[in-house]
């Protein structure tokens, strides 16, 4: 039973929520709460690395760093008429498409745009600063895909949605696109112990992603996509190793070890001198 659902898992999540949201654009944020709930129960019935269910004092951060970003987003949702008003193209928007088919596009458009923020904030300096309260984590479960800094997540937000204003998105789909994105970061950090085959070449759920988060320096500077692993392909990122098993010691930013884990000090450590130690040295088995 555990093996047929360590395959269907991912798939089944993110469609079958996705549809769920579709049929019932009024129960966004039931449809949304519900998969953080099954997200939490998987990582219990079906872990990928037990010791990652622990809390390490980074629940009550975690969860305000959740609260935090969501609110921006749904910030972001109630000013989205007034921008695309002020912004957006005339006509440009399929709106005659099947609303199903507006949102496959404005998830394949978001995409692009965030991950070439998430490229760019392994790049350049001061981005890095911000998008390292990310990286610093310990363990790997649901809600670590909404652990970041609030400054990152609005660049990141601006650089998936901006074109879809321009293009002059409507509010409801852009609404199913916050869900989508929502329910694909749970995805792509969870704890659940998932079998992908041939979808790992496709999407970017957490089997792949792991290795995004390997503590060893510039190694790390893998699979930056969101929702597809297309634009690593295309940026020469792309990185998996199928029999490694990722555990604890692999996480976190190995030139700082101490990162701050309180909620306060991550919102002031990318504005405050920073102290490196030496990186420690990559395994073998992921050369």
């Amino acid at each position: 039973m555990k093996r047929l659902v360590a395959w269907l898992y991912a798939p089944v999540f993110l469609v079958g929520f996705l549809a769920w949201g579709l049929w019932k654009p009024g129960w966004l944020v039931v449809v949304f709460a519900t998969a953080v709930a099954v997200s939490f129960v998987m990582e219990q019935w079906l872990p990928y690395e037990p010791q990652w269910n622990r809390s390490l004092g980074d629940r009550r951060r975690d969860t305000l760093h959740a609260l935090v970003n969501e609110s921006l987003n749904a910030l972001g949702l109630l000013i989205l008429p007034g921008l695309t008003a002020l912004l957006a193209f005339e006509g440009i928007w399929p709106r005659g498409w099947p609303v199903w088919a507006q949102l496959l596009l404005s998830i394949v458009l978001a995409d692009a745009g965030i991950t070439l923020m998430h490229y760019a904030s392994h790049r350049i300096a001061p981005l890095w600063r911000l998008h390292a309260v990310h990286h610093s984590v310990q363990r790997l479960y649901g809600f670590n895909g909404l652990m970041k800094h609030p400054l990152h997540q609005m660049l990141e937000a601006t650089a998936g949605l901006l074109p879809l204003v321009l293009l002059g998105i409507p509010v409801e789909v852009a609404q199913l696109l916050a869900l989508a994105i929502a329910i694909q970061l749970l995805l792509q950090h969870s704890n659940v112990d998932m079998r992908l085959g041939p979808l790992r070449w496709v999407f970017a759920w957490a089997p792949v992603h792991r290795f995004h988060h390997m503590k060893y320096g510039r190694a790390g500077d893998v699979n930056f996509g969101l929702f597809f692993n297309l634009w690593d392909w295309l940026l020469g990122t792309a990185f998996y190793r199928e029999h490694y098993q990722m555990g604890p010691g692999d996480l976190g930013i190995g030139s700082r070890p101490n990162f701050p884990v309180a909620y306060a000090a991550q919102i002031r450590d990318p504005f405050m001198p920073a102290r490196l130690s030496k990186e420690p040295p990559l395994p073998d088995a992921l050369r």
